[in-house]
């Protein structure tokens, strides 16, 4: 039997939930005018006021929001309450550096805590279930956001973070965990390593909810029959809050996004006009209960689907599909967003041609980053140990840019691959979409 977190708002009517969004928004976007100077700009650039926005079918009025406005308005820009109220952020990495850091008031935390404990409730979970939590802490959403709906259901939680492989099977057994939270590859990382231990009946897992990078429907098999458990899809972005945006039910045919948080539309990513229910398209949401940090129209960047058909759940919040690729060059590496402009960066500041390849492979279900750098006749002729000490040097700085380590080859001078002059940046070798 199908259960709930919230029933009352989950399973609300089609008009009950554009009631609610209708509302919200008008109340948001006067919120905004009246505390972000740089949107109000932005609307003022467009002609418009908040009276021109009544409900939903204004929204195609208001201006987008993009990464660049983020990165444009770091660090305090777009926050619309004094510093005073706000308790904690998050961050993701930036493209050139400048992260992206959403703030978050004490009402925004436990907002976004709901949405996580509605995503737990979908796979099953109850205040009987022990929860495993192996997304990365800090600076991430991906463990605070489920440690904190894990809180809300009434789970024991167990905040383990990510690596620490050995520690992290002890735990899975000792404890008895039923439901595990990671990235996909993690978790079939973890199903690979219990099995070489002959480790499999020791382990009482149920469900998993995993999310933070693209996977397709043959690892979802492989990691439900290896663990012996149903696995669930979660979506969200730091920016919006975090996991929790939208997140899977029983039926496994696409995310439920909570639309009493965020009004979702599907846009051509060329021309910016909004699409009909169905097409596929770039996903834009915005936030309108969000205090702190309140998007309009941000620009996720990812290419998915929204399907309104009932489902069989009983949940009555619209779907959006799996993102089927992205509308810019941004790849997620072992749950951590990733821009070639980053390399660039990296290496220009290091006194370097920027002539690189990125080399992105799954090898036994984890990410592995290869950077390939082109040096030049004098470097390349240098001794080996100074080539060593070069590589050293650029994973170094790569490591503290990106968050996660990778590979450095250097190569002979032209040996990139380029087509119509221009080399080919990023060789993904995932079979992601």
């Amino acid at each position: 039997m199908e259960r709930y977190y919230q029933p009352e708002v989950e399973c609300a009517s089609r008009e009950q939930i554009l009631a609610w969004q209708n509302e919200r928004l008008v109340k948001q976007v006067r919120h905004v005018w009246d505390n972000v100077p740089y949107y109000r700009k932005k609307m003022e650039e467009k002609g418009l006021t908040p009276q021109d926005i009544q409900g939903v079918n204004d929204l195609k009025k208001l201006p987008f929001l993009t990464k660049d406005d983020l990165r444009e308005a770091y660090p305090y820009g777009l926050l619309a309450r004094p510093l005073a109220d706000c308790v904690r952020i998050q961050s993701t990495s930036g493209t050139t550096g400048r992260r992206v850091v959403a703030f978050y008031t004490q009402h925004d935390i436990d907002l976004w805590e709901d949405c996580c404990a509605r995503a737990i409730v979908a796979a099953g979970g109850t205040r009987e279930d022990v929860c495993h939590v192996c997304y990365g802490y800090g600076l991430f959403t991906g463990g605070p956001g489920l440690n904190g709906g894990s809180h809300k259901v009434g789970c024991l939680t167990l905040p383990m973070s990510s690596g620490n492989t050995e520690r992290q099977i002890q735990f899975l057994i000792d404890l008895e965990a039923t439901i595990l939270c990671c990235t996909p590859s993690y978790a079939a990382y973890l199903a690979e390593s219990i099995h070489e231990r002959g480790l499999r009946d020791k382990i009482k897992l149920k469900a998993g909810i995993f999310g933070a990078e693209a996977w397709t429907e043959e690892m979802r098999q492989n990691i439900q029959e290896k663990l012996g458990i149903k696995a669930y899809d979660i979506y969200g972005l730091t920016e919006t809050s975090g996991p929790g945006v939208s997140f899977e039910c029983s039926a496994q045919t696409g995310m439920h996004i909570n639309e009493d948080h965020f009004i979702a539309e599907i846009i051509d990513p060329e021309t910016g006009e909004v699409l009909p229910d169905g097409e596929k398209g770039e996903l834009v949401f915005t936030s309108i209960t969000k205090e702190a940090f309140p998007l309009l129209r941000y620009r996720t960047r990812d290419i998915c689907v929204l399907n309104r058909e009932p489902c069989p759940c009983g949940r009555t919040h619209v779907k959006m599909s799996k993102p089927m690729g992205r509308s810019d060059d941004m790849l997620v590496i072992k749950g951590v967003n990733v821009f070639p402009s980053q390399i660039e960066t990296v290496l220009l500041n290091l006194g370097m041609d920027p002539n690189y390849q990125m080399i992105v492979e799954r090898k036994n279900n984890l990410d592995t980053l290869e950077v390939q750098v082109e040096v030049n006749e004098t470097l390349f002729s240098d001794t080996v140990r100074n080539l060593e000490k070069i590589e050293k040097t650029i994973a170094g700085a790569l490591q503290s840019v990106l968050g996660i380590g990778a590979k450095v080859t250097l190569m002979e001078p032209k040996s990139i691959q380029r087509s119509e002059g221009k080399a080919k940046r990023v060789i993904d070798k995932r079979n992601l979409f």
